[in-house]
């Protein structure tokens, strides 16, 4: 067993103090440390400061860096998965593929806006390949005519800007022509010529220029290609403009290239806008701004449609709270105010709590094209679940049955009867047995005794008393007795201190303070605040404790019994059992219903009917079986050998037993900062 002095050294040494780190890691692990990382995640020489710079900010963001904290991946990769984060794409297929750095960042931008690359890429095409698939697929065009890497990047380009354009690029897209050669027959086309007098493997680019001139010559009788001096100024100009449409045809970007001699017109893209069948909101004075002004090199929105407006979905507006904390507040010294918490809203018979607002219709939308883009209704949601309310004739309002307390949890609406007690319960009160909860405004005092299906909450103190609650126990002042006072609770139970009591709960037990009692609970025993203490007693909690102090300087003994103790144990038995029961039911029903296959009566609708029983009758013993063997799996989970079993984050006293997994150990001197756990049959400290 490890103990405080067995710990190295300098086990809290700061880890940034290491000569193996070059100025600019350093830097990047003490930016971290100034942000409140944990650097812990990129503390490595192995990894450059580039690197580091990408897991810091992914740490900043919350993100789960495990993801691309790999020192193989350049800083560029690791940017990319980060990136692709954001939006929720998974990078990792293409990674594995083998795709990094600019060619994921392609790949991440068509993930991005949904765009099915997927079917088009292949494992040896490289980013400008990928850069033009991924445009192509922005515009609409059909990349199937290009998206094979035996076409160059400048091949694909030429095949793209013919598409655009709605030529007939079946004319060029011959892999065996290369990029000059295409651009030639596709400036040849765009020009409305036939091309097919020079669109020939056989002919270079520069022969293929020369044909297409004369036959633009032939074609405007000599005037086009000479000025007023007779100079030939045709090779000197050019008109390469892009056109992207997007955002399901809503919107649509002129983009005109940065390359010498190129003069493009507002009327070249108003007639380029026209051939691709775009009418509809064309912003001329944008164009003619973008013409004018020479914005090359930049993308310029010149037409736009409206996108449709999805109904707003149905919701529900709630006329009681249901924020109120289930968390207190937090003390000064880190505890927990238990006093002046609300623990429940009341509401009386006949009260409103909700009205339900049905779903609207969406308003239609048109893209650039003229089409009508169809909007998308709201969805409905489905009615409130629950007990302890009705809903009106309207089918939209809900009241309340009953004078009681209101819970609104994981969808459901809970309101149950609840009996408010204006005085002390004691043992002249007699035995309060109530179907719902009970709220005591005063507090418990000897042998008073307090039933409840609910809840229990007490306002001020608890004393030698009896109390039995179905669900939670809040006393927001404490308990304090002669081991007189005893807690039942099928959920969790809280209070500012416990001294001397004895609990049983099904979930967790909260306090500030814990001492000399007996405590059994499924869940968690937590002791919060700078002040707190578990001290003296017996806690046996099978998912662990978290406190701050544990024993104290006196070495007065406590005994931990975490994990799978006596408690597991009957948890587990009970479960194997109950599950062993619906098995047996689940049997028979399933025989049955094989008999009932085999010997239907006549009558078509009571052979119908009598399907349907059985077989809802099956599937709601199969989903309570489901639910079982869940239940059963998270109690499992609950005693992991890795999970922290005890965590101490005061100090930890000599005098303290602690039990994992029916594995002893005996604290034999003081340690602060702690945790205790198994590993390989022993109980363990680490530095918490």
């Amino acid at each position: 067993m490890n103990s405080d002095d067995a710990l190295p050294r300098n086990f809290e040494r700061n880890m940034t103090d290491n000569s193996g780190y070059m100025a600019e890691q350093q830097q990047e692990l003490s930016l971290g440390k100034e942000e409140g990382l944990d650097v812990s995640a990129y503390a490595s020489p192995d990894f450059n400061w580039l690197q580091m710079e990408q897991i810091r900010m992914g740490l900043k963001d919350k993100l789960d860096v495990s993801a691309y904290a790999d020192s193989s991946y350049s800083h560029e990769t690791m940017k990319q998965i980060r990136l692709s984060m954001y939006s929720g794409k998974d990078l990792t297929p293409w990674i594995a593929r083998g795709f990094v750095d600019d060619e994921l960042e392609q790949i991440r931008l068509a993930l991005e806006d949904d765009l099915l690359i997927d079917t088009w890429i292949t494992d040896d095409m490289y980013m400008q390949q990928i850069h033009e698939i991924r445009i192509g697929l922005y515009e609409g065009i059909r990349v199937s005519v290009y998206a094979d890497s035996k076409y160059n990047w400048m091949q694909m380009q030429e095949i793209r800007l013919g598409l655009e354009k709605k030529l007939n690029v079946s004319l060029y897209s011959n892999s065996l022509f290369n990029h000059w050669q295409m651009k030639e027959i596709r400036l040849g086309l765009e020009a409305g010529l036939d091309v097919t007098s020079y669109a020939r493997l056989i002919l270079s680019a520069s022969d293929m220029k020369e044909k297409r001139e004369d036959l633009m010559r032939e074609k405007s009788g000599g005037s086009l290609t000479a000025n007023r001096l007779g100079i030939d100024i045709s090779s000197l100009t050019k008109k390469e403009f892009s056109i992207f449409v997007e955002d399901n045809g809503t919107r649509v970007f002129g983009f005109i290239q940065r390359i010498a001699g190129n003069i493009v017109t507002e009327e070249d893209i108003l007639s380029a806008l026209k051939k691709r069948g775009i009418v509809v909101g064309i912003k001329r004075e944008a164009i003619a701004d973008m013409v004018q002004k020479k914005r090359m090199n930049e993308k310029i929105l010149i037409a736009e449609g409206r996108p449709a407006e999805d109904g707003k979905n149905g919701w529900f507006e709630f006329f009681v709270r249901l924020d109120l904390p289930r968390i207190p507040a937090p003390l000064p010294d880190g505890g927990v105010d238990y006093a002046n918490i609300e623990a429940f809203e009341m509401v009386d018979e006949g009260e409103k709590i909700a009205v339900y607002h049905p779903a609207e219709k969406g308003i239609d939308g048109q893209n650039v094209f003229g089409e009508t883009l169809h909007a998308n209704p709201g969805a409905e949601k489905k009615p409130l679940k629950g007990v302890g309310f009705l809903i009106e004739d309207d089918n939209v309002t809900y009241r309340s049955r009953l004078n009681g307390k209101f819970e609104y949890q994981n969808g459901r609406i809970v309101i149950t009867n609840m009996i408010v007690v204006r005085e002390d319960v004691t043992a002249v009160t007699g035995k309060l047995e109530v179907d719902g909860s009970v709220h005591v405004i005063g507090s418990v005092y000897s042998d008073g005794y307090i039933s409840a299906t609910g809840d229990i909450i007490i306002e001020h103190n608890v004393e030698a008393a009896r109390l039995i609650a179905g669900g939670n126990v809040m006393i927001k002042k404490g308990s304090c007795s002669k081991n007189e006072c005893f807690i039942e609770a099928g959920g969790e139970v809280s209070g500012s201190f416990f001294e001397a009591a004895t609990i049983d709960a099904e979930g967790n037990i909260r306090a500030n303070y814990i001492m000399n009692s007996t405590i059994n609970t499924l869940g968690k025993v937590i002791v919060s605040g700078s002040k707190g203490m578990l001290l003296g007693g017996r806690i046996c909690a099978v998912r662990g404790v978290d406190t701050f102090n544990l024993g104290n300087r006196s070495h007065i003994k406590t005994y931990l019994d975490v994990g799978k103790n006596v408690l597991y144990d009957n948890r587990q038995a009970a479960l194997a059992n109950t599950r062993a029961g619906i098995v047996e039911e689940l049997g028979i029903l399933e025989e049955r219903w094989n008999r009932i296959l085999q010997d239907l009566p006549p009558d078509r609708e009571v052979a119908q009917l009598l399907i349907q029983k059985l077989n809802v009758a099956i599937v709601s013993k199969q989903n309570e079986l489901a639910d079982l063997d869940a239940e059963v799996s998270k109690l499992a989970a609950s005693t992991n050998p890795d999970i922290k079993a005890v965590i101490v984050r005061g100090n930890a006293y000599e005098g303290s037993n602690i039990e994992i997994n029916k594995i002893k150990y005996s604290l034999p001197s003081q340690v602060n900062r702690i945790i205790f756990k198994l590993r390989n049959n022993s109980v363990v400290m680490n530095r918490l």
